[in-house]
Parts: C-alpha cells; sequence; structure tokens
C-alpha cells in the first residue's frame, strides 16, 4: 500500500513531492527524502525546485502535527514505538528539546516523530516552527544542490556526500546552540542570599523616629 502510495505521489512530481512532506510531518511513515532523491534523480535541472516545494510542504504539515500531538499525541507514540523507548525519548526531549528538534530536523529520523512529541510535551510552536525551519532548509537544500551541481551522479553520493555534511552541519548548528545558550545564561542577573534577605524584609516605615 505505502509502495502505491508513493508511486502515485511521484506521479505528480513537485506537487506530490509538496504532499509527501506535509504528510511526513503528521503521520506518513516514508520520510520525504526518499521521494526527493526520485524525482531530483529524474529531473537534476530541477533539483533546487524541487527542495523548495517539499521544504515549504513540511512547514505547512509542521503545525498539524503539533496539533495532531496535544489532542493525541500519546495514543499516537504509543502505537509508533515500544513504551520504553516513547519513556525515553520523552525524558530526553523534556531535557535537551530545543537540540532534538534542530539536530533531528535534517536527520533520517522521520519528522513527525518530533512534531507529534513537542505537541504532547507542549512546546511553544514558535519554537518548534523556527527549529524545524533551520534543519529541514537544511536537509532539502543541501540533497538539491547536489543534484543540481552533480546531475545524475549525486544519486551514488548521497549516502556518503550527505551524511558527512550533514554531520558536519549538525555540529556547527548544535556549538552555536550551545554558545546561545551560554551567552544567555550569563545575561541573567544572579541573585545573591543578601539580595534575597533585602527582597524578604519589610519596608521600613517613612517617618518613623
Amino acid at each position: 500500500m505505502i509502495d502505491a502510495v508513493m508511486e502515485f505521489l511521484r506521479s505528480f512530481g513537485s506537487l506530490g513531492l509538496f504532499i509527501h512532506a506535509m504528510i511526513d510531518a503528521i503521520i506518513f511513515p516514508v520520510p520525504a527524502f526518499f521521494l526527493q532523491v526520485s524525482l531530483s534523480a529524474l529531473n537534476p535541472e530541477n533539483a533546487i525546485w524541487l527542495a523548495t516545494f517539499g521544504y515549504i510542504g513540511c512547514l505547512v504539515g509542521t503545525p498539524v502535527g503539533y496539533a495532531l500531538g496535544r489532542t493525541s499525541g500519546n495514543l499516537i507514540l504509543s502505537r509508533m514505538m515500544k513504551k520504553k523507548w516513547l519513556d525515553s525519548a520523552s525524558e530526553m526531549f523534556r531535557k535537551h528539546g530545543e537540540s532534538a528538534i534542530l539536530i533531528g530536523s535534517f536527520t533520517p529520523i522521520p519528522f513527525k516523530l518530533f512534531t507529534i512529541m513537542s505537541g504532547v510535551m507542549n512546546y511553544p510552536f514558535w519554537k518548534l516552527l523556527g527549529y524545524a525551519a533551520i534543519g529541514r532548509a537544511v536537509k532539502f537544500y543541501i540533497v538539491g544542490i547536489l543534484f543540481y551541481m552533480y546531475g545524475r551522479a549525486a544519486e551514488h553520493m548521497i549516502d556518503k556526500v550527505l551524511g558527512i555534511t550533514l554531520l558536519i552541519v549538525g555540529a556547527v548548528i548544535f556549538g552555536v546552540w550551545l554558545l546561545v545558550r551560554k551567552l544567555r545564561s550569563r545575561k541573567k542577573p544572579v541573585v545573591t542570599q543578601d539580595d534575597a534577605a533585602k527582597q524578604d524584609s519589610p519596608p521600613a516605615a517613612e517617618g518613623s523616629l
């Protein structure tokens, strides 16, 4: 059945990739990456255009996946993975939500896991959308640029080159994210015990002798 759906979407070209990327962020089990590679190999000159369609489709589907997570995410995720994996993923997301979305959005992991999990954990939607926009742009456009530059030969380069490129980009993005968090933490005022005592003590009465 999935093969039939994939073939149906492939027949619509760039529009099919848009739909695939959109439902990939909601419920469809096969990442849009595979259809993007297939279509880009057929028409390398349109690879950037295809990447754009896939990228926009993903961003359109993200709020739907998030809403699905808010309403019935636990039920959906429990059917998609074992309970111990779900508990582990929930704990990791609770501690490292931002980095999980940012790194996970351009890995082979189905993106719907991050949109649904964000809804389940009540993660701020605009943060989800912002980090997804960065990560998914990296994923879609690296594939598009490779096919645009090297044509069909890129199909044989994808596994090796894409993996190394995503690893490097992921490390850079993660490093920047850590740096930003560190800078933010430094800007927060440090409250000493004396300051806390002053805040807790009642103000002196005016005009007292």
